[in-house]
């Protein structure tokens, strides 16, 4: 995390707390289902097999070869313009959002819910290296692990905040996911426009920086 920068670890920490918005909305959509958090979805999969509730493995897996789509789009438009053009990614994501938000709140929430997912799925190419991901935005285990072998190097002699980041990022998730919850209870799937226009703000300031970057 150290390599991208205060502004990057920020970039980071706010995408994480969409995600963890994004999913609180989706999850009380869907009824208990995931949008960002594919880890949930699979153990929803397997329950879901076991006890033979076949909607709801079917679903699980739906959402699950969505959100992979989605990594599969944010990994070629980052390919396709270079993976220092977050704002490209960036732009993917705030098209699949608006989709998303208009088709659920025309009522067609499942479509919208798909596009959803997608955006989801795309996000995580914000910071994609050499075709890796470079910082997980949706989900957290690996975030945590991290903090933790970071805290222990800490502890041992090592760097003293390397773990910081990796808090922020947790803390983003937490506190998006609440704010998401909070925001559903009052206006239900129209809570998707703010992540609409958080992400497309987001994109302008990112491709603004870019351009300075580039002009400088």
């Amino acid at each position: 995390m150290k390599d991208y920068g205060r502004r990057g670890v920020m970039l980071a920490a706010a995408l994480s707390a969409l995600a963890g918005y994004v999913d609180a909305v989706g999850f009380m959509t869907l009824g208990g289902f995931f949008v960002s958090f594919m880890s949930g979805n699979s153990t929803r999969l397997g329950v879901g097999l076991a006890l033979g509730e076949w909607m709801q493995a079917a679903i699980a897996l739906g959402l699950i070869v969505l959100f992979v789509t989605g990594v599969v789009i944010g990994a070629t438009v980052a390919r396709r313009f270079g993976e220092g053009r977050r704002s490209a990614v960036l732009a993917a994501e705030a098209v699949l959002l608006l989709i998303g938000a208009g088709l659920c709140t025309a009522g067609w929430r499942e479509a919208g819910m798909a596009a959803v997912v997608l955006a989801m799925g795309v996000e995580n190419a914000v910071f994609q290296r050499e075709g890796d991901v470079g910082v997980g935005l949706t989900y957290m285990t690996g975030t945590l692990v991290r903090m933790g072998q970071r805290l222990t190097t800490a502890l041992h002699g090592g760097p003293r905040w390397d773990w910081a980041p990796f808090l922020m990022l947790w803390v983003g998730l937490s506190v998006g996911g609440a704010i998401g919850a909070i925001s559903f209870l009052h206006f239900g799937v129209l809570a998707l426009w703010t992540a609409f226009g958080i992400v497309a703000g987001l994109t302008v300031l990112v491709a603004g920086a870019e351009a300075r970057a580039q002009g400088g």
